[in-house]
């Protein structure tokens, strides 16, 4: 009889511990990950609806997000312009529960020829933002591969962003590198600007580039140092333009990388550089 009653109580143990178990969620049984595994994508987390309900616009039709458990977004696909990359990043960083974004979309719009590109390029930024003060940008282009390099100087950040803006936009490239800098914003730099302008383009040699945005002498200022960039027709216009500069009151020092029209240059320089 006491056998009978242990064997019972058993079996109801047994059975109490298997419908506990069965009652557990299933992520309990789940073999731990390991150190070196990645975060699976949490392709229906609140941050990942976020971030995909912000690339709604047509522009981004072909764009894919996801984002894993540590908040990070992975975006592929392509889109006609990098423009439309540039701006899917900003978007997606700004979702809810983002911490990084990985931008793995391609430009896929026509492909033209790196040389045509460049020179493309630079006939726009030479007539960019004419009449705002562009005579005190020196941008350069460098194209590789339809990946755009923009560096230099802008004399303020609303000449750079649409120097970007406009190469962004631009059919043909594939990526954009910004490696611009902004002159400082300083009243003794800008009486220097205002006394350099005056002293070249004063000369009577010399104020004939200030008819033509394409042939113009670029002046920037950093700190007293003055850079003359742009192409000139002749050497003695390239020595004069830089006994001018020198001349300038507060100068420290002028550096005259002028290109003489026909001679070999290192590189291919905006006039708006």
């Amino acid at each position: 009889m006491k056998r009978t009653i242990q064997t019972t109580r058993t079996t109801m143990l047994a059975a109490t511990l298997a419908g506990a178990l069965l009652g557990l969620p299933q992520s309990s049984f789940a073999a731990p990950r390991g150190a070196g595994e990645p975060p699976q994508a949490q392709a229906d987390s609140p941050a990942a609806g976020d971030a995909a309900s912000r690339l709604s616009k047509k522009e981004f039709r072909n764009v894919k997000v996801s984002v894993d458990a540590n908040g990070i977004a992975t975006m592929t696909g392509t889109v006609d312009l990098f423009e439309y990359k540039a701006d899917a990043d900003k978007r997606v960083h700004k979702a809810k529960g983002v911490t990084a974004v990985r931008n793995d979309i391609e430009v896929a719009g026509p492909s033209v020829p790196d040389a045509q590109l460049q020179a493309k390029l630079v006939e726009k930024l030479t007539y960019d933002r004419v009449g705002y003060g562009n005579v005190f940008d020196a941008i350069s282009v460098n194209v590789q591969n339809g990946a755009v390099t923009l560096a230099g100087h802008a004399l303020d950040y609303p000449s750079k962003d649409s120097a970007l803006g406009l190469v962004s936009t631009f059919p043909g490239v594939k990526e954009v590198v910004d490696n611009i800098q902004v002159d400082p914003a300083s009243p003794m730099d800008n009486g220097i600007r205002i006394a350099e302008y005056r002293a070249i383009y004063g000369f009577p040699s010399l104020n004939r580039y200030a008819i033509d945005p394409a042939k113009t002498i670029r002046i920037s200022v950093q700190n007293g140092h003055v850079e003359l960039d742009g192409v000139v027709d002749s050497q003695a216009d390239k020595d004069t333009a830089g006994i001018r500069a020198n001349g300038v009151s507060g100068v420290f020092s002028v550096t005259n990388n002028l290109q003489v029209a026909n001679q070999p240059t290192e590189g291919q320089r905006s006039s708006n550089n």
